[in-house]
C-alpha cells in the first residue's frame, strides 16, 4: 500500500497499524494545498460473496453517515471522505499529532484521585455526545483515547460500530450476523462479549480505565470476587470513599446495576466533585414515576378455555419441533467445525500455515462461537508474522471463553511480538493463576520483563522457570543475559557456563561468557569462551574479531592477522577488521600488505583518522614520506586537534628537509597538547636546523595503536 494513491487523491506514506478488523495508513491529500495528512482506514469485509459485499455496503453507508455527525465534536476525529474501491471499503479521517492514552498508563505507575476524575470528566463529555446520537462506542480502551499534542487534550477514536462492518455473514436471506465480538480484553463486559452491548458497556469499560490508573494495574489483573464476579481493587489504591462508590457503579458486573449513560455518569460524577467543594449543597431530585406499573382500566377479553388449550398444544409441539431443529443443526455444525478444526492442525503441523488457516476459517463459518477455530487462526497468523490478526483472533476466542488458557498464552507471545510487553506480561498472568508450573510462560514473562529493562523481575520469572526445570538451558541463558545487563558479571558468567554444561554448542552463552569474562578483565578465560563459539559456529565472526583483539593485547599478532582475516571472510565491509588487520601486519612487519588493509578499511569509512594516522606510519616505515604526509593531512582533516598526526606529519617533512612547513606542523602538534615533548624537541632541533650548521638525521613516527 504504501506509495499507492487512492481514488487519484490520498497518497499513503505511512502504516499506523491494523488487525483482523483492517489497516490504518496515514496520507497525504493531494488535491489541498500544502498536501495535508490525514488518516486513511481500510476495512477488510470478512467475505466477498455479492451478498455479503452488498450488506457490507449499507452497513458502511449508514456507519459512514453517523461518523460525520460524531465528527462535529471537536473531540472526535472529523470524517473527511469515504469511498468503496476494489470492494474493499475506505475512510479518510482528520490527522491528529497525538499519543494514546496506554504511554501514560503504566504498570507500577498509580495516578493520583484528582488526574482520574480530570480524565473521566473529558472522556465522559465525550461520550455524552456519542449517546446522545443513540451510539455505543464499543470499544473505549486507553489505545483508542488520544493526548492532543497541541493542547492536551483528550480525544476519542475508532468506533465500533465501523468494525462490525468486516464481520457480517449471512445466516438466513435478509439475515446478518456478526463473528467477531467487537471489544478489548479487560474492557469488554459481559453483555458486549455475547453481542448485545448496551450505553452502559461504554461506561464499564471507562470505569476500568479509571481503576487502571489508579491502581497502577492491567485490568487482567485485577482480581473478581468468585460470588458476585464484581472487580476487588480498592486496596490497590488511594482513593476517597465516595470516588471509590463512583467506580464500582460503573463496572458492576450486571449492566442494570451500573450508570445507563454517560450523561447520567457525567451528572453523578459532577455532583461528586460539588459536594467534595465547601460550602456546596446538593440535593439530589425524586425518582420519576414509573409509568408503567399503572393499571389499565380497559377489560381484557380472556378466551374461551377449549381455544387456549388448543393454541397451548400447538404452541408446545412448534417448540419441540423448532427446538429439535436447532439441535439438530447445532449437533452437526459442530461437527463438521471440529472435523475441519482438526484437518487445520494436520496442515500447521506440516508448516502449511495458510491452508490450515483456511480450514480454521470454515470451522468458525460453520460455528461462530467455535473457540478452538479462533484459537487455530491465532496460531497460524502467528506463524505467518501477521501478529495484528493473531492478536484478534486470540482475543475472540478469549471473548467466547475467558478461562481458555492456551489463548491467553497465544495472546501474550503475540502481543510480545508487537513490543506491548505490559500487556504481554498481564497475559501470561492470566495463564499463570490457572497453571503456574507452566515453564514456557515463565520464560515469556521473563523476555517480557527484560524488553522493559526490568531486569530484576527478569530474573525472578526465570528462577520459576528453573525451579520446574533446573536443566532448561534456555532459562538459564536468558537469566544470563539479565545479570549481565545489571553489571554482575560473576553471576552471568555462572549462568552461561551452566548453559555451557547443559549444551556445549550453545554459541549465544558461549559468546556472552567471553564477554563477561572480558569485562571482569579475564582475557585468557575469554580467549577460550570465544573458541568455544568458533568451533561450534565458524562463522560466528563478532567472535573472531574479539578473538583478535584479544590476541593482540597478547602481542600475538600472527594469530590476530588469522583471526582479522576470518571475520573479513565472513563480513567483507567490516571496517575494524580492515584496520585491525592493517594494524596486526603492521606489527608483524608486513607493510605493504598493512597499506592495503588499512586502505580497504578507509574505503568503508573515509572518516576514520585512527585509520588515515595508522596508514601514514606505516608508509613513514617504507620511506614514502609524501605518501605519509598525505594521509597525515586526511586524518588532521577529520580530527584537526590529534597532536600525534600533526608530530608524526612534521617528522616527515623534516626527511623531506622542508623544514619552515615541518615547524608549522610542530606547532599544530604542541598547541593541542602543549606538554608534548617529543614535539617540543623536534621543533628545537628544526629551529636549529634552520641555521646556516645543517644536521642531517632521519626521525621515526610515534606509532599508536
Amino acid at each position: 500500500m504504501i506509495g499507492n494513491t487512492l481514488v487519484s487523491r490520498y497518497q499513503i506514506i505511512r502504516h499506523l497499524g491494523g488487525g483482523g478488523f483492517g489497516e490504518t495508513y496515514v496520507a497525504t491529500d493531494t488535491h489541498l494545498p500544502g498536501e495535508p495528512q490525514c488518516v486513511v482506514k481500510k476495512l477488510k469485509p470478512q467475505f466477498d460473496n455479492a451478498d455479503t459485499l452488498e450488506i457490507a455496503r449499507r452497513l458502511f453507508d449508514t456507519e459512514a453517515q453517523v461518523l460525520y455527525k460524531l465528527g462535529t465534536h471537536d473531540r472526535i476525529p472529523q470524517l473527511l471522505a469515504y469511498f468503496e474501491e476494489a470492494a474493499e471499503f475506505y475512510l479518510v479521517q482528520e490527522y491528529i499529532p497525538s499519543d494514546d492514552l496506554s504511554t501514560e498508563l503504566l504498570l507500577g505507575k498509580n495516578w493520583r484521585e484528582e488526574q482520574v476524575i480530570d480524565l473521566l470528566l473529558e472522556i465522559l463529555e465525550i461520550l455524552d455526545f456519542v449517546h446522545q446520537q443513540n451510539v455505543i462506542h464499543r470499544d473505549v480502551n486507553p489505545r483508542n483515547i488520544l493526548r492532543r499534542k497541541h493542547d492536551n487534550k483528550l480525544i476519542l477514536i475508532d468506533f465500533g460500530a465501523v468494525k462490525e462492518i468486516t464481520t457480517q455473514v449471512i445466516i438466513n436471506p435478509g439475515q446478518t450476523q456478526a463473528t467477531i465480538a467487537i471489544g478489548t480484553p479487560g474492557y469488554i463486559p459481559g453483555e458486549q462479549a455475547q453481542g448485545t452491548p448496551k450505553f452502559s458497556s461504554d461506561i464499564y469499560a471507562l470505569g476500568i480505565i479509571a481503576i487502571q490508573a489508579l491502581t497502577g494495574l492491567s485490568p487482567l489483573q485485577l482480581d473478581r470476587d468468585d460470588d458476585t464476579n464484581e472487580i476487588i481493587w480498592r486496596s490497590q489504591a488511594q482513593v476517597s470513599d465516595q470516588f471509590a462508590d463512583f467506580l464500582d457503579q460503573m463496572v458492576r458486573y450486571d449492566f442494570r446495576q451500573r450508570y445507563s449513560s454517560a450523561t447520567v455518569a457525567l451528572t453523578a460524577l459532577k455532583e461528586l466533585t460539588d459536594q467534595q467543594k465547601p460550602g456546596t449543597l446538593v440535593i439530589s431530585p425524586h425518582p420519576p414515576l414509573n409509568n408503567s406499573n399503572l393499571s389499565s382500566k380497559t377489560p381484557v377479553q380472556k378466551p374461551k378455555k377449549n381455544i387456549l388449550l388448543k393454541l397451548t398444544i400447538g404452541i408446545f409441539f412448534l417448540a419441540l419441533g423448532t427446538g429439535s431443529a436447532i439441535y439438530i443443526s447445532n449437533k452437526m455444525n459442530t461437527n463438521n467445525a471440529v472435523d475441519l478444526y482438526s484437518k487445520g492442525n494436520t496442515l500447521l503441523q506440516l508448516n502449511r500455515y495458510q491452508d490450515a488457516l483456511e480450514f480454521y476459517q470454515k470451522a468458525v463459518n460453520i460455528k461462530p462461537d467455535y473457540v478452538q477455530g479462533w484459537y487455530g487462526q491465532g496460531r497460524a497468523f502467528f506463524q505467518l508474522k501477521e501478529y495484528e490478526k493473531s492478536l484478534a483472533a486470540y482475543d475472540r476466542a478469549i471473548q467466547i471463553q475467558p478461562d481458555y488458557v492456551d489463548a491467553w498464552g497465544g495472546r501474550g507471545l503475540t502481543l510480545s511480538k508487537l513490543e506491548r510487553y505490559s500487556e504481554a506480561i498481564a497475559a501470561f498472568e492470566q495463564v499463570l493463576k490457572v497453571n503456574n508450573d507452566n515453564t514456557t510462560i515463565w520464560n515469556a514473562k521473563g523476555d517480557a520483563f527484560r524488553n522493559l529493562k526490568q531486569y530484576d523481575n527478569a530474573i525472578k520469572s526465570y528462577d520459576q522457570a528453573l525451579e520446574l526445570q533446573p536443566d532448561n538451558h534456555e532459562s538459564w541463558y536468558r537469566k544470563g543475559l539479565s545479570l549481565q545487563s545489571l553489571f554482575q558479571y560473576e553471576n552471568a558468567v555462572e549462568s552461561y557456563t551452566k548453559v555451557l554444561e547443559l549444551k556445549p554448542d550453545h554459541t549465544a552463552a558461549a559468546y556472552n561468557l567471553g564477554n563477561s569474562l572480558m569485562n571482569l578483565n579475564r582475557p585468557q578465560d575469554a580467549l577460550r569462551a570465544y573458541d568455544q563459539v568458533v568451533q561450534y559456529q565458524p562463522n560466528h565472526s563478532q567472535s573472531w574479531f574479539a578473538r583478535g583483539n584479544i590476541l593482540v593485547s597478547f602481542r600475538r599478532y600472527p594469530e590476530a592477522v588469522d583471526a582479522f582475516k576470518e571475520v573479513i571472510k565472513y563480513n567483507s565491509r567490516n571496517y575494524q577488521a580492515w584496520y585491525s588487520l592493517g594494524w596486526s601486519l603492521h606489527q608483524s612487519q608486513r607493510y605493504s600488505e598493512a597499506i592495503d588493509a588499512y586502505r580497504k578499511s578507509l574505503s568503508f569509512r573515509v572518516n576514520n583518522y585512527q585509520a588515515w594516522y595508522n596508514l601514514g606510519n606505516t608508509q613513514y616505515i617504507l620511506q614514502k614520506y609524501q605518501d605519509a604526509i598525505l594521509a597525515y593531512d586526511q586524518a588532521v582533516k577529520y580530527q584537526k586537534n590529534h597532536s600525534e598526526s600533526w608530530y608524526s606529519r612534521g617528522n616527515a617533512l623534516v626527511n623531506l628537509e622542508r623544514y619552515p612547513e615541518a615547524l608549522d606542523s610542530y606547532n599544530q602538534a604542541i598547541k593541542y597538547n602543549p606538554n608534548y615533548q617529543q614535539a617540543i624537541q623536534a621543533k628545537e632541533q628544526v629551529e636549529n636546523k634552520l641555521t646556516p650548521k645543517k644536521v642531517g638525521w632521519i626521525i621515526l613516527p610515534n606509532m599508536r595503536f
